[in-house]
């Protein structure tokens, strides 16, 4: 939804919507399914600049790192920016960002689009590292056994090569 800046005036300007997006978009390969989301916030004319409050709610299907098991996540999220008119952004050489950075959206032309903010919204509540759960065990290395439905009879003993020096130290005792 693209929303002109200079018509808002002393009311705050309210919008609500549902939105279906791909989990393609987000071109994350562990979100599998992303539910309708509900999108919805309003603008307030501070002045001299505008600040952007939003919500969204959604259920997320991620693959789990340790066990591929998918497994729906709803999330709920808020988002507040401060949208910054005719500043020019920062685009050249390396940048240090400060604390108060991160809640400012630059706006060029006095329309603000919230298409790319609701995308960002949904990359940040993509976890690093999904998981099913936090006790999840993962599956065998050896035979692919899912870990948390059944056990294997696999020996864990592989070692990292680099640690085999110390199996002599432990040996030589």
């Amino acid at each position: 939804m693209r929303i002109h800046l200079d018509r808002i005036g002393d009311e705050p300007f309210k919008w609500q919507e549902r939105r279906q997006l791909q989990p393609s978009i987000l071109e994350r390969p562990e979100v599998v399914h992303l539910s309708e989301i509900a999108w919805q916030g309003e603008i307030i004319n501070t002045g001299t600049e505008h600040l952007f409050q939003g919500k969204l709610q959604y259920e997320q299907t991620l693959t789990c790192q340790r066990c591929l098991v998918e497994s729906p996540k709803p999330v709920t999220a808020e988002v507040e920016l401060l949208l910054v008119s005719d500043g020019e952004e920062p685009t050249e050489g390396e940048l240090e960002l400060e604390a108060e950075d991160l809640d400012v959206h630059y706006i060029t032309d006095g329309i603000v689009d919230t298409d790319p903010i609701l995308l960002e919204q949904l990359q940040l509540n993509i976890p690093m590292r999904p998981l099913c759960r936090e006790a999840c065990a993962g599956l065998c290395p050896q035979c692919g056994v899912d870990r948390n439905r059944e056990s294997c009879d696999c020996e864990d003993q592989r070692i990292d090569p680099r640690w085999s020096v110390l199996r002599g130290l432990r040996e030589e005792e």
